[in-house]
């Protein structure tokens, strides 16, 4: 596959379908298909082959059979495997972008800095890949040494979400390569083009066939428990809602998958007395409408220090009033649609309940009226403590405001929840803030920012948010098994 071919990605398929299955493009096994949404018009913009329990079995056959050779193979091949599709992803900025954008619906400036997260992952995991460790040493009680090596877990197997469809493929897919496992890739119905984009780039980048197999389907439950049912699957790794996960987690079970788990997030956005409002109002909008909203750390529930309630809200409201609405494409958007109907209509659930509880809408933004799935933007004030909105991931574009007083009462509202993703955190006081930042119940913590993500650092959560960590150097760990090899080598 010439990498050249992903300006036009979007027109599969390549040769019989768009299964990536054994380093060739099939089409579904039964030959059945469904239809990909373009969420800024509703119409469809393709249809996908839909993969089904033959495929999916097919998919493991070839995974298990080039895993052998890639466990095998040099760290400084995969390495260089890797940082040549980091390249070419960057090379491809535009094209993949507007990929995104044109099935997921973001605003381009979002699609594009996704594209270049992604790629780093390649970059990162290149760079770890002739790093993994061992370790050789002398037993305490002499007569023999310790000898401890890492060895590749086995074959992976991968779903993610549709709100990041090139970083959270390439999040899982780097690491796993760069430890010498093999890779099945069921991504979101709602986003596969992507998926299937960076699977021909890897494959120009040089990676052998049946190395990495990218399934689109609308029937996971047949596929994923394919995988999930047969021993040689030795992990798993999730990205999706809470419910979900747990469903998995259940069947995961049955042989002991080794998993990571990255489910649903309510972060909590703190604004303290003492915090520069300006820089809080800019961090609050990157933690809240990157992506519009849609997730998994975007700021859920803005708790504000009554003594700079009223500055926050108004320069915070300008700055959502000002966001532009409209198609990912269109110049000066920076808010998309929405993914689907549900979605818009969730959000607006959540907002209703919100009002009939007490709640006032300070700000709400336009969207356009001529089709597409939008939300506007939205800032809600006075929101009572028991509205809907503060216990439920909104995941879209709506700010509910909570003013507070007491430090103490603000850290058990803010960990008053069963998820425990990022919380945000902003003061002039680096030792207060760090108090607060050790205090809060979530795997990561913005101190006066509101972008945290970095392939360089682990990502997960407490409590119902996950298990495991992604990125860093804990990301390559997770696709890496300890053997320890007892050495008769008596000493001197």
């Amino acid at each position: 596959m010439e990498h050249k071919d992903i300006d036009s990605i979007a027109e599969f398929p390549h040769g019989d379908g768009d299964l990536w299955i054994g380093g060739q493009w099939r089409a579904a096994a039964d030959g059945r298909t469904y239809p990909v949404y373009d969420p800024a018009t509703g119409q469809v913009v393709r249809e996908v082959s839909a993969a089904a329990e033959e495929d999916a079995t097919a998919a493991l056959d070839a995974a298990a059979q080039a895993a052998e050779q890639w466990r095998h193979t040099p760290a400084r091949r995969r390495s260089e495997i890797l940082t040549d599709t980091f390249r070419l992803m960057r090379e491809h900025t535009d094209a993949l972008a507007r990929l995104i954008t044109l099935e997921n619906g973001k605003a381009y400036r979002d699609a594009a800095a996704e594209v270049a997260y992604a790629a780093e992952f390649f970059r990162w995991f290149a760079e770890e890949a002739v790093r993994i460790d061992s370790g050789f040493g002398e037993a305490p009680g002499g007569g023999y040494r310790h000898v401890v090596i890492k060895q590749p877990v086995g074959v992976t197997a991968f779903v993610t979400p549709w709100n990041f469809p090139a970083a959270m493929a390439t999040r899982k897919i780097a690491p796993a390569l760069a430890a010498g496992c093999p890779v099945l890739l069921k991504p979101a119905p709602e986003t596969p083009l992507t998926a299937l984009a960076v699977a021909a780039l890897l494959a120009a980048a040089g990676l052998p066939d049946g190395l990495l197999n990218v399934l689109p389907t609308d029937r996971a439950p047949e596929t994923v428990s394919a995988w999930l049912s047969d021993e040689r699957v030795r992990k798993f790794s999730f990205t999706g809602s809470t419910a979900t996960g747990r469903a998995l987690l259940k069947q995961t079970a049955d042989h002991v998958v080794n998993v990571t788990m990255e489910l649903g997030g309510n972060a909590p956005f703190v604004v303290l007395a003492d915090a520069d409002v300006d820089a809080a109002v800019r961090g609050a909008m990157d933690a809240k409408m990157r992506g519009g909203g849609e997730v998994c750390i975007a700021a859920n529930r803005f708790y504000v220090h009554e003594d700079v309630a009223a500055e926050f809200t108004e320069k915070f409201g300008a700055a959502m009033l000002a966001v532009k609405a409209g198609p990912g494409l269109d110049e000066g958007v920076t808010l998309g649609p929405m993914i689907n109907p549900a979605a818009v209509e969730k959000i607006t659930g959540l907002v209703d309940d919100a009002v009939r509880r007490g709640a006032h809408v300070a700000v709400r933004g336009e969207v356009p009226r001529d089709g597409g799935w939008y939300h506007p933007a939205t800032v809600l004030t006075d929101v009572p403590a028991d509205a809907e909105i503060l216990r439920t991931e909104v995941f879209g574009p709506v700010a509910p405001i909570v003013t507070f007083t007491d430090e103490d009462a603000l850290i058990s509202a803010a960990n008053a929840t069963s998820y425990g993703l990022a919380s945000y955190v902003f003061t002039r006081d680096l030792a207060r803030g760090l108090r607060i930042a050790e205090r809060l119940e979530a795997g990561m913590v913005g101190l006066n920012r509101g972008l945290i993500s970095d392939p360089a650092a682990p990502f997960g959560g407490v409590k119902q948010s996950g298990l495991g960590r992604e990125g860093g150097r804990e990301g390559i760990e997770a696709f890496l098994e300890t053997k320890y090899v007892a050495l008769d080598w008596p000493t001197p």
